[in-house]
């Protein structure tokens, strides 16, 4: 049996949309981008992300665009038939298993408990 463990940080870049199953269990998605910068080339890779049940409720109450998240999970890609019948279409995915605000209050509407100038010491 494997395991897998995916942590990305970045910045929101949509509001997310907190919707409802048809059996009542709430499923909350948005995306994430990570900017990476090797020497003087800088590249955005984008994220979405899925949270189910209290997460996602928690998820879409607390976390707005711009902020700045770390959030660990795992990576699962669904498939569906195309609505035009021209065969499938497929998105990859990582469902949330854990989240944390990072960054400053002030900067891009990130903050948190984990905010370093809340800290006592230095």
């Amino acid at each position: 049996m494997g395991y897998q463990s995916i942590t990305v940080v970045g910045n929101v870049g949509k509001e997310p949309e907190l919707r409802y199953t048809t059996n009542g269990t709430a499923v909350c998605t948005f995306s994430i981008a990570v900017n990476e910068k090797f020497g003087d080339s800088e590249s955005v890779e984008w994220f979405t992300i899925v949270a189910w049940q209290k997460l996602a409720e928690t998820l879409a109450e607390h976390v707005t665009k711009g902020k700045e998240l770390l959030v660990v999970g795992r990576m699962k890609t669904r498939s569906w038939d195309k609505n035009d019948g021209s065969g499938k279409a497929y998105r990859t995915e990582l469902i949330v298993r854990d989240f944390s605000f990072v960054g400053k209050k002030d900067a891009g509407g990130g903050g948190g408990d984990n905010d370093p100038d809340d800290l006592p010491f230095e």
